[in-house]
């Protein structure tokens, strides 16, 4: 195994009085102080200074959530400094990354190792341990989310004690998607595969031929997802195809590329939004024009540039996770409350997401194959709506929200959807009795 060095402990003192807010602007926050830990020791004399002055701590990523799960009233801990790969073993394939590292940053730590992530979402701005911790994740019927593929974890205690968390701990399915609440994940062990292309098929299709066929599709493609434009027939599908890192790449010309996923998904888009946000009438006509233009590309490149997606455009989300085998009813569920709700103008489409069953015990997906549902609403508008009736009909299918993304349930909902909730609530009780670690979101969906 190659231990790597990484960035050298730069000490930067307590910050006072200054306000910290997540990347969607939900959340706001003017802790009594924001620390930058440069290495694994120093977050571990902040995390013990904090508790000796019975101080709750929290730690900060990229801010990429949309519900408060990392607002810190007292001492935010700012991950930033503590980025960099710290150990790689290619023959194993396991990687130990500090927590603060972006996704973004992982292929090229990886490259050296011709490795790579097996699945990823289609954002790539979140920290590592803030994207398995709220249960990111990426489309696959044969592939789990993040949490899935993390092997091994480092906590650090309210004392500041490490708690090392090996491959077959007992306690690795609970902290490897434990919202922040057991613990500061210091360093995150991933199972990587060897480094490999994806073949991307993008298409807009009629909305009935996506929907009619979308058993068959779902199980034959490696990785598949749909987005529906609300107020229209259409659907842009998305089909990847994993292939040897030795297949010949075809990747889209530059000028190509910069022109659909900058110049049409980013700024033409957000100008559209904005506009719609003024004249909502507007909106209908946009989403035309917008779900018959997207698609028709083919292309092959490295996982990570396929996988992921550039996204500028300010937007609020909430997402749900029901049993896949309920994605039909659900899905049909929802044109048919945008059809009832003429007045609503959704100028962002919905996207559609499948994933594996798994072990993780507050994972979406624990015990059960999963498709997952996301609406959003550009930043401007007011989701309230909206998102109250899709919330509803999620949960008449049996759904479960996602954690780092809006919804409105609390710990007796959220309990009798999770069949190892109330497991993790005394793990939670035995590590942080004191609720050093707690905030106000926490409270709401894990108990006070």
């Amino acid at each position: 195994m190659k231990r790597v060095d990484p960035s050298p402990d730069i000490r930067r003192g307590p910050v006072k009085g200054r306000s910290w807010q997540n990347w969607a602007r939900t959340v706001r926050v003017r802790p009594q102080r924001i620390q930058v830990p440069a290495s694994v020791a120093s977050l571990q004399r902040a995390v013990a200074g904090a508790a000796a002055e019975g101080l709750r701590v929290k730690a900060a990523g990229a801010g990429h959530s949309f519900t408060g799960i990392a607002e810190a009233p007292d001492v935010l801990l700012d991950l930033s400094r503590l980025q960099g790969l710290v150990s790689a073993d290619p023959g194993t394939g396991r990687v130990t990354l500090l927590a603060g590292t972006r996704l973004h940053a992982v292929p090229r730590l990886l490259a050296p190792y011709a490795l790579a992530m097996p699945n990823l979402g289609d954002i790539d701005r979140q920290s590592i341990a803030g994207a398995v911790s709220t249960g990111t994740h990426g489309t696959g019927a044969g592939f789990g989310g993040l949490s899935t593929q993390v092997c091994g974890l480092v906590l650090i205690q309210p004392d500041g004690g490490r708690l090392s968390l090996p491959e077959g701990d007992p306690l690795l399915p609970a902290a490897a998607l434990g919202l922040g609440a057991l613990g500061i994940i210091a360093e995150v062990t991933l199972q990587c595969v060897p480094a490999f292309l994806l073949r991307a098929e993008e298409r807009s299709e009629s909305l009935e031929t996506v929907v009619s066929g979308l058993a068959d599709r779902v199980e034959e493609a490696d990785h598949f997802e749909f987005y529906w434009f609300p107020h229209t027939g259409r659907a842009a599908t998305k089909t990847n195809t994993r292939l040897p890192a030795s297949s010949p790449p075809a990747p889209l010309p530059p000028l190509r590329r910069w022109v659909d996923d900058s110049l049409l998904s980013n700024t033409v888009f957000r100008a559209t939004c904005a506009a719609g946000s003024v004249i909502p009438a507007m909106v209908p006509a946009v989403n035309r024009v917008a779900a018959a233009a997207l698609g028709g590309r083919e292309y092959t490149d490295r996982s990570s540039r396929v996988f992921t997606q550039d996204r500028t455009v300010r937007f609020r989300e909430m997402e749900y996770a029901v049993p896949a085998q309920n994605l039909p009813s659900a899905f049909a569920g929802l044109r048919q409350l945008v059809a009832d709700n003429p007045h609503w103008r959704i100028s962002f489409p919905v996207e559609v997401r499948w994933a594996a069953a798994d072990d993780r015990w507050l994972s979406t997906a624990n015990g059960r194959d999963t498709a997952y549902i996301a609406v959003h609403r550009y930043y401007r508008e007011d989701p309230g709506e909206y998102f109250a009736a899709f919330e509803a009909l999620m949960l008449a299918h049996g759904g479960r929200p996602h954690w780092g993304k809006e919804h409105s349930l609390g710990a007796v909902s959220l309990a009798e959807r999770y069949p190892l909730f109330g497991r993790f609530v005394r793990l939670r009780d035995d590590l942080d009795p004191d609720r050093v670690f707690t905030n106000a979101y926490l409270d709401r969906v894990l108990g006070p």
